[in-house]
């Protein structure tokens, strides 16, 4: 099939790599623009766009998708179907009308549940034992189309947003292949969504890091997984951003955001239920480390108190 990729990060990648090496022609692919980062502001493409170049694969960069001008540059490639993974931009009816099939996007969640821009750090926030990823028939809504294939996977116990984020993205890789055959072969059969069944994962930000220590110790540590890469869960120690990136629920009572105990390789903090204990943190301005090479160079002991930016 002749295949217009639109996408932009990580998440995307494989998806653009199964299709090329499925044998589709992929005559386009749409990502993001170019963005400046770090203290140099050197110029970083993104993602799916130095997969593309790898490829020899054309790259198209609009600003805003919607344009007259960026309509206008998608007719020039006709394709059979569009592929959308976590592009970043809405489509208008006038593109999702253009290709014979459609367009389909890949959402990392079992939909309807979990629509909108982060399902993959929601489910683990909010204590899912299974997600998966949906191939769905885009329509105007966020992630309300018709579903045409889905697969599910389980939670580990242990799992982080970076690591399910890893998983889902070979498993969508895997299902669009599947898809696009059976897709022009007339085989999928779409399934409406249930609206009543739906939740919205809304984006992430910064501030949803903070760690109030009175909320329970399970809760907390979901919080801790949930974001780990980005944004990460944070608290406060010696006026210092103090992150956790790693803990685990310990059933023993103290006064929330109270060090209870310091081990040699951990250390216990209160919750509003249970508590945490502490296994890899970073302090600001320092790098990642396990909590035992950390008190070689800083003193942490029971009775200190985390959580506030000027204590």
């Amino acid at each position: 099939m002749r295949v217009v990729f639109m996408g932009t990060p990580d998440f995307a990648v494989g998806a653009l790599e199964a299709i090329v090496k499925a044998g589709h022609e992929v005559v386009l692919v749409v990502t993001q623009p170019d963005k400046q980062k770090g203290r140099g502001k050197e110029v970083q493409f993104p993602p799916v766009k130095e997969c593309a170049i790898q490829y020899n694969i054309p790259v198209f960069q609009p600003v805003k998708i919607k344009t007259e001008e960026a309509v206008e540059t998608l007719r020039e490639y006709p394709a059979d179907v569009f592929v959308v993974a976590a592009f970043g931009q809405i489509l208008s009816k006038e593109i999702l009308d253009m290709p014979k099939y459609g367009c389909l996007n890949i959402h990392a969640s079992l939909l309807p549940k979990y629509r909108g821009a982060a399902p993959i750090q929601w489910v683990i926030l909010d204590g899912e034992k299974t997600t998966g990823v949906t191939i769905m028939q885009m329509n105007e809504g966020l992630d309300t189309g018709d579903m045409l294939l889905k697969e599910e996977i389980p939670i580990d116990p242990k799992e982080t947003g970076e690591s399910l984020h890893d998983k889902l993205a070979v498993v969508g890789a895997d299902l669009i292949v599947k898809a696009l055959p059976l897709l022009e072969q007339g085989k999928l059969t779409a399934e409406p969504q249930k609206d009543q069944d739906s939740c919205y994962a809304k984006m992430l930000k910064k501030d949803m890091g903070h760690m109030d220590w009175e909320k329970e110790a399970v809760v907390l540590e979901r919080l801790i997984r949930g974001l780990n890469s980005w944004p990460s869960a944070y608290t406060y120690w010696n006026k210092k951003t103090l992150k956790i990136w790693e803990a685990f629920v310990e059933p023993m009572t103290g006064t929330p955001g109270e060090i209870l105990q310091v081990n040699k390789d951990s250390i216990v903090v209160g919750c509003g239920k249970d508590s945490l204990r502490i296994t890899a943190l970073q302090l600001e301005g320092k790098k990642r480390m396990a909590v035992k090479d950390f008190l070689l160079g800083y003193k942490l002991q029971p009775g200190m108190l985390l959580g506030k930016s000027e204590s």
